[in-house]
């Protein structure tokens, strides 16, 4: 077939060239071209005061340029020269344009939301600039080396990739031995530059994730609490807990939180109780959604320890609460898989759904159809939206709710005015107040006498702040427009139940927290009493010490 398809190129694009010269250019194009944003950063950067500094900054380029050389030589001893050159180059231009397009940076974190997202999720990301980028990308090394003819012999390739290799073993050891302070002190202090180095950090990554997912020893799983309780009062009452896990919403965008644009009206009438500094675990879903049920803090979180204990739901219900996770999203990401769990399937595209995706007002439809199916007394609904996620923000409300004009009808954002872009998000979180609104009514209504509800977004989203959109980017170097979520709590309880916005004042919702408190202020809102359970991370009980969920005499130590 492929030979029948390069047959119609006219003869005279075949052409000839050693195989080492072949390598050789491949090199400084990945290096000149693929790492551009590197070298912008790494040239923003660095010092040039003397001499010295100024050919310790010429060498780095050379420097990838023969690592490169070293790693693209040895992989060819495997698979031939020809094969190794096309798949670096698809390679590095098809990471390189998400970086230098998004600021994407693929990192170990980043490759798991990758392999995590579904193929409609992963859909939403195609448009004409990423379908034409990939094809030059794909089909153009494709064709150049089905048209290429070696000048040289295999014994002749094989002499010059050992003598090229020797060279260029000796220019590292050179450049290490002239300037190893001047790397060891700058990539020391400029640690995230590393993760911009195309293709060999995606490579590292994607090794890093296969690793720890598919390469660890069988681990027991690890009960945090045999036997939680609940309260005597929740136990005897009826109560509803409605958690809203939201989706890409970043703090300042909320009017809540001050942002001038009227994005939450519906939720600022209920006189929710809304965290003003509120942080995430991660920046990508698959870091957050698991950290944020998980006994795990963000700074000792990791996914392989969450995946094989107790996380929040777990313990919950085996107190006693019906646990039930609807899903609107890609998936819960492992928190809900000993908890009946259930996804919207879009159907055809009917009535609140479109052809791959539905509206999160189908979460109101499950709400409503949820109170009216259970028979438990004590309750706890988890609800994950799609909320803002993009890039395809103009999917996530119905055409009524273009509140904001005009918007980005498109995926390929980083081609939208900065004006469209933002009216586009900021109709998203419009939507999303609406359906929080919707969820209130309900819940006021459901004859239920104890009905409350959180909402937290998993992360937030870059916008083209300084070049960058979408989210994943790494924590310790992430934006603040990444990290800073909104958090807000709403409660219709019955005045035994210990009211737990009671004595909650302006200054108690302006306390920093993150993440780390989801696990404990869930213990507290069902009114479980665990062993697992840690006081101090409860914020309600910072402004009401007989907030429901721990009784005094209620033995309370931190999980091991």
């Amino acid at each position: 077939m492929f030979s029948s398809l390069f047959s119609v190129i006219p003869r005279f694009t075949r052409f000839s060239c050693r195989g080492i010269h072949l390598l050789l250019l491949t090199s400084v194009v990945s290096v000149l071209v693929f790492n551009r944003t590197f070298l912008g950063l790494f040239f923003a950067g660095v010092t040039i005061d003397s001499i010295h500094s100024f050919i310790f900054a010429a060498s780095v380029p050379l420097f990838m340029i023969i690592v490169y050389t070293l790693l693209t030589s040895l992989f060819s001893l495997l698979v031939g020269v020809r094969l190794a050159v096309m798949i670096n180059f698809m390679f590095a231009a098809l990471v390189s344009y998400a970086t230098a397009s998004f600021g994407i940076v693929f990192d170990k974190e980043m490759l798991r939301n990758i392999f995590e997202t579904n193929s409609l999720e992963a859909l939403s990301y195609l448009n004409v600039t990423v379908v034409v980028y990939a094809a030059l990308a794909v089909i153009l090394p494709v064709v150049l080396m089905s048209r290429m003819r070696f000048s040289d012999t295999f014994k002749q390739r094989l002499v010059s990739l050992l003598s090229v290799n020797a060279v260029g073993m000796l220019g590292v050891i050179v450049i290490a031995a002239v300037f190893y302070k001047d790397y060891a002190s700058f990539f020391r202090n400029h640690k995230e530059l590393t993760k911009y180095i195309t293709p060999v950090a995606a490579y590292d990554s994607t090794y890093k994730y296969v690793r720890d997912t598919y390469f660890t020893k069988p681990t027991p799983f690890h009960i945090l609490d045999p036997a939680p309780r609940l309260n005597s009062y929740v136990a005897g009452s009826s109560t509803l807990t409605v958690m809203v896990v939201g989706e890409t919403a970043r703090a300042d965008h909320f009017q809540l939180q001050g942002y001038p644009r009227e994005t939450t009206p519906n939720l600022d009438r209920e006189h929710v109780l809304y965290f003003s500094a509120v942080t995430s675990c991660g920046t990508a879903t698959a870091v957050s959604v698991p950290c944020m049920f998980s006994r795990l803090n963000r700074e000792e979180y990791d996914h392989f320890t969450a995946d094989h204990q107790d996380n929040a739901l777990d313990i919950i219900q085996r107190a006693g609460v019906e646990v039930t996770w609807i899903d609107n999203n890609s998936s819960c990401k492992g928190v809900c898989k000993r908890v009946p769990s259930f996804t919207i399937e879009p159907n055809g595209g009917a009535g609140e759904c479109q052809q791959s995706t539905c509206f999160d007002s189908v979460l109101v439809t499950a709400v409503k159809q949820y109170i009216a199916q259970s028979t438990r007394r004590n309750k706890l609904l988890v609800l994950h939206m799609i909320g803002s996620h993009g890039p395809t923000y103009y999917q996530r409300y119905p055409k009524n709710f273009r509140r904001f004009t005009p918007d980005c009808q498109q995926s390929d954002i980083q081609n939208c005015t900065n004006e469209a872009l933002i009216n586009t998000y900021d109709n998203t979180i419009a939507y999303t107040d609406y359906v929080l609104g919707e969820i209130i009514e309900t819940l006021k209504h459901s004859g239920i006498d104890n009905t409350q509800m959180l909402y937290v977004s998993d992360h937030g989203e870059s916008l083209g702040e300084s070049g960058l959109y979408l989210h994943g980017f790494p924590y310790a170097i992430a934006p603040e427009s990444q990290t800073h979520v909104p958090m807000l709590y709403w409660q219709n309880l019955q005045s035994d139940y210990a009211g737990i916005s009671r004595g909650c004042d302006s200054e108690f919702v302006a306390r920093k927290i993150s993440h780390d408190n989801i696990f404990d202020m869930l213990m507290g809102m069902t009114g479980v009493e665990t062993i697992a359970y840690r006081q101090e991370n409860n914020v309600f009980s910072q402004c009401d010490q007989s907030v429901a969920g721990i009784s005094s005499d209620y033995p309370v130590a931190a999980a091991p």
